[in-house]
């Protein structure tokens, strides 16, 4: 794959417009149902990703069924970041080229911009290399969910404006509308979940601790990962990758995989993979001036 690609411009429109939609905040104000439901919404699709997209589509750190793989999808799918398929095959080629020149978003090769959001604006980008997720392509539900990959956001935003105007019909006291919970519960969750989650990708091979001497540049942060429910124990990430399990000390906090415990006790998930005896006690500290 030949990096940088050139950044086109109808790519980045949807982009520019989505963030410009949050200003109407300062027409629709807010109100506390709205707000939580913005919450909410960030909370349910960054677990989306994290556990579904990232963890269990690109990595296969745990096992589930079909119905849970489909709506653990779908719910991945709502938070705007393409199809499962796309995401767990550029994931992978990450994986395998971290930090080295054929990196699509190293911060270290391209710099912070690029590894942040530019990269996945151009046409290089938005292409899928199937070869790496045959495991994937055999489930027709999924390859509709890549097909239609803005299917899901766009079902999210009819359905927060409908809520928003039955709750303003039901409770006129609430001060909520429906244009209010679609700018809150869409537009604006989706930009805080955009910058949490693309952090990942620039601050965390940036910034932090390094506990393992892997071969790319990965990052312990701890407020990353508390933003992004576990992701930001990057460095452990890399280093085994395999694992459900990113946070793996006790006070490294991994809300990904604690919801991946209670859904493992319902039966809907199971056979999470661990990071090994061997591996955890493994971890080789760099020098204190390396670290962040």
């Amino acid at each position: 794959m030949s990096l940088p690609g050139r950044v086109e411009w109808r790519r980045i429109v949807p982009f520019v417009l989505l963030h410009a939609a949050c200003l109407l905040v300062l027409v629709v104000g807010w109100s506390w149902i709205a707000v939580g439901v913005a919450a909410g919404a960030y909370f349910a699709r960054v677990f989306g990703l994290t556990a579904f997209y990232h963890r269990y589509f690109s990595h296969r750190a745990f096992k589930t069924s079909r119905t849970v793989q489909f709506l653990g999808a779908l719910l991945g799918s709502s938070a705007g970041q393409g199809g499962p398929i796309w995401w767990a095959a550029h994931h992978r080629h990450h994986h395998r080229t971290s930090d080295q020149p054929e990196d699509i978003h190293s911060p270290v090769q391209q710099g912070f911009l690029w590894s942040h959001l530019l990269w996945f604006m151009t046409r290089e980008a938005n292409g899928t290399n199937y070869r790496v997720v045959k495991d994937w392509l055999k489930f027709p539900e999924l390859r509709f969910l890549e097909r239609h990959d803005s299917l899901a956001p766009t079902l999210l935003a009819i359905g927060m404006f409908a809520l928003g105007a039955t709750i303003g019909q039901l409770w006129p006291d609430s001060g909520t509308s429906g244009l209010q919970m679609l700018v809150w519960g869409s537009f604006v969750s989706s930009v805080a979940l955009y910058h949490a989650t693309f952090g990942i990708n620039s601050l965390a091979h940036q910034f932090g601790s390094r506990r393992f001497a892997t071969k790319d540049d990965s990052r312990n942060n701890f407020w990353l990962a508390l933003v992004t429910f576990g992701e930001g124990w990057h460095n452990n990430h890399h280093y085994y990758p395999a694992s459900a399990r990113q946070g793996f000390r006790w006070w490294e906090i991994d809300v990904s995989y604690y919801l991946l415990i209670v859904l493992s006790w319902l039966g809907l998930v199971w056979d999470l993979k661990p990071a090994p005896a061997h591996v955890l006690a493994s971890s080789v500290r760099r020098p204190a001036k390396e670290a962040a």
